[in-house]
């Protein structure tokens, strides 16, 4: 079946379902208008046992909120539009809406960045690093992102031992009295061929027992103009291109139960499925301006999670199986008859239980244990099965009162990974620690003030052990330690007698130290498949992350303000007698990044606009003008506007992204998108 007709099927079926919709509400919504409107106003007494979304003020660890509201405003599309928005994130984009996306925050590497959905760990023990342009934002209730570990007791041991938490939280249906169902149908479209139509189903099975069922569909010929320098201080002659060989499509299924027998007991089921094709385009260099590669990749993986509480104890039960196939191939022909591909596939089977006992009124402790086989196989000659058998597990101590918080926790790694052309096993053992405490120095004021210290321990995943670094032995963990410490201050204001005028204003300032010892660092060696790693030795990081939010609501309008900016100096410490990179800053990290997003919502027209800036940065370990990249700015603005139906909403949204079309790279010969443009439309009921 060719893309044209793929596409052509899709359409249709949206359009079924949209008739459907149409057809069928009026069979269950027999209210008048006024009772419609009665219904939007009262709401279900339930009680929620799942994990709340999390508080940046109050929390231990910093940790910054993107909801699904903020991701209506901002146009949000994949997980990594929502991370561009946090501060401290540097984000590596490879071009286009297709281009591979990896996250690295506070300067320690992608691979320290762990993310999870619905709090269970999305593992690749390939590569290590999970590509955020694989993952839409249809049914998300909200993206978090915690530096150091999350502020919660009930916690996996793997969720522990990451650097960085990214977090997907799944949105559960909330329904009132006589609605059974909600539907969503949406279809997005925009520049250079982009194509994204999505459904979400919520029904209400029973009294305590509903489901969700989401799909959707991205794709995207990529084939977006840009500038062609050809040198790189762009001082000479130049030419307009269009990027070439870069087509690429994105199938999402998502099916999720959400069971709450009682107060004290719920379970959650994910099943979840992602299919997709992208076209390597390759770097822009030396006249080349496209690439003859392709990958195919598939990822299924379901999961459950049990929660319950009884008396002075709580636990957590989670059960994962993961399957991953990735196939690379390259037409350019090496002979008259032959061309290259390499297929690797991954099974991981995963289990993880948390109890926690309440010692005291203010005292808890809690044991997590996390066991994983993963296995990988490949079709390359050496090394074709690896695999890995992992036990984390995790003794935490918590003492909290209303103006002071204390909490430690030990992390124990054993790890045992065999490869089949490998005579010996290769183990590895650490002791992490974690200490973090919060206070609020005074009784009339919500100023927080917090500290952290944390060790985290990174093993090289299969792709930098086994198949682009020679002999095996030549590369080590990664060993960090972070240490931060901040102040939050959530305030609000009354200017009215009117409760719904107010203002909210909320700051966070955090400062930290990280350093890595032996750090990893990966770089594109042909294309963004194949990788070259090794060790730097020590990565010494000293930054700042400012963060402040301003809500300002009236009876008729509303204006959400957020502003962040951070300061890394992520730089090379690991040989003194060598000044072409000592004391340099390490690759693709800005030293000065911020953004701004604004939201004016009134009866008429709301309006959006956001901005992120990043400043320079290197392409190499060396900083000199040859791998020099200058700062930018992209910015856009959003139009949108809700249309009450007589049976439901119709939301429609206009957006323009790099507005004052700016030609960057994120990524050395990887130019991003110019001006372009989308629009979007919403049904729901």
């Amino acid at each position: 079946m060719n893309r044209q007709t793929l596409t052509r099927d899709i359409l249709c079926f949206f359009a079924a379902c949209i008739v459907w919709a149409i057809c069928a509400v009026p069979l269950q919504a027999q209210d008048t208008s006024a009772h419609r409107v009665s219904q939007r106003q009262e709401l279900n007494s339930v009680t929620i046992t799942r994990d709340k979304k999390p508080s940046p003020t109050l929390s231990q660890a910093p940790v910054q909120v993107v909801d699904d509201k903020k991701m209506e405003r901002t146009g949000a599309l994949l997980l990594s539009d929502a991370l561009k928005q946090m501060a401290g994130v540097t984000l590596r984009d490879y071009g286009g809406i297709g281009g591979m996306k990896t996250v690295s925050a506070r300067g320690l590497g992608s691979q320290f960045s762990t993310l999870t959905i619905d709090g269970v760990a999305v593992n690749d023990c390939q590569n290590g690093q999970v590509d955020f342009g694989r993952y839409t934002l249809g049914n998300s209730a909200f993206v978090s992102l915690s530096n150091g570990q999350q502020d919660e007791m009930l916690l996996s041991a793997r969720a522990t031992a990451a650097g960085n938490v990214v977090n997907m939280e799944t949105r559960e249906g909330q329904f009132m009295p006589g609605e059974r169902t909600h539907l969503r149908l949406g279809m997005e479209g925009g520049s250079f061929g982009l194509l994204s139509p999505s459904m979400l189903v919520e029904h209400k099975l029973a009294k305590r027992l509903s489901m969700s069922l989401f799909g959707s569909w991205l794709q995207s010929n990529g084939n977006y103009p840009f500038t062609l320098y050809y040198t790189p201080s762009h001082d000479d002659s130049s030419s307009v291109e269009r990027r070439e060989h870069s087509a690429m499509w994105l199938a999402t299924g998502d099916l999720n139960l959400f069971w709450h027998p009682s107060s004290n007991h719920s379970l959650t089921a994910k099943v979840h499925y992602v299919q997709g094709y992208h076209e390597l385009p390759g770097p822009v260099q030396y006249y080349v301006k496209s690439g003859s590669e392709d990958t195919k990749e598939k990822l299924f993986f379901s999961q459950v999670k049990y929660l319950a509480s009884h008396g002075k104890l709580r636990w957590q039960l989670i059960g994962k199986y993961q399957y991953t196939n990735d196939f690379y191939e390259n037409f350019k022909a090496l002979t008259a008859s032959r061309y290259q591909y390499n297929e690797y596939s991954q099974n991981e089977g995963y289990l993880s239980g948390t109890l926690l006992w309440r010692l005291l009124p203010h005292l808890t402790a809690s044991l997590a244990t996390d066991g994983a086989l993963a296995k990988l196989h490949s079709n390359l000659a050496k090394n074709s099965q690896v695999d890995r058998l992992s036990s984390l597990s995790t003794l935490a101590v918590q003492y909290k009162r209303p103006r002071i918080s204390v909490r430690a926790n030990l992390l124990a790694t054993l790890i045992t990974e065999r490869a089949c052309d490998n005579p010996t096993d290769i183990h590895y053992r650490r002791l992490s620690p974690y200490a973090g405490i919060t206070v609020k120095p005074l009784n009339r004021s919500n100023l927080r003030l917090r500290y952290f210290f944390k060790e985290n321990y990174r093993v090289p995943n299969f792709n930098e052990m086994y198949y682009f670094v020679m002999p095996l032995d030549s590369l080590q963990p990664e060993r960090a330690s972070q240490h931060n410490i901040g102040l939050t201050l959530p305030l609000t204001t009354r200017f009215s007698h009117d409760s719904l005028s107010r203002r909210i204003w909320s700051l966070t300032v955090d400062g930290y130290h990280n350093e890595v010892k032996d750090k990893i660092i990966a770089v594109p060696r042909q294309n963004m498949f194949i990788w070259s790693t090794m060790n730097l030795g020590l990565v010494d990081v000293m930054g700042l992350d400012v963060k402040g939010s301003l809500d300002w609501q009236w009876q008729q309008a509303s204006l959400s303000v957020t502003l962040t900016y951070s300061l890394q100096k992520a730089v090379d410490r690991t040989d003194p007698d060598n000044p072409k990179t000592y004391d340099h800053q390490i690759p693709y990290t800005p030293r000065h990044s911020g953004g701004a997003t604004l939201y004016l919502q009134n009866k008429w027209v709301n309006i959006g606009y956001n901005c992120m800036l990043v400043g320079e940065r290197y392409s190499q370990q060396q900083n000199n003008e040859e791998t020099h990249l200058p700062a930018y700015a992209d910015q856009g603005i959003t139009l949108d506007r809700t249309f009450e139906l007589p049976i439901g909403d119709l939301r429609l949204q206009a957006q323009v992204l790099n507005l004052f079309d700016v030609q960057y790279e994120v990524v050395r010969s990887y130019p991003m998108m110019g001006r372009n443009f989308r629009i979007k439309a919403i049904y729901s009921f």
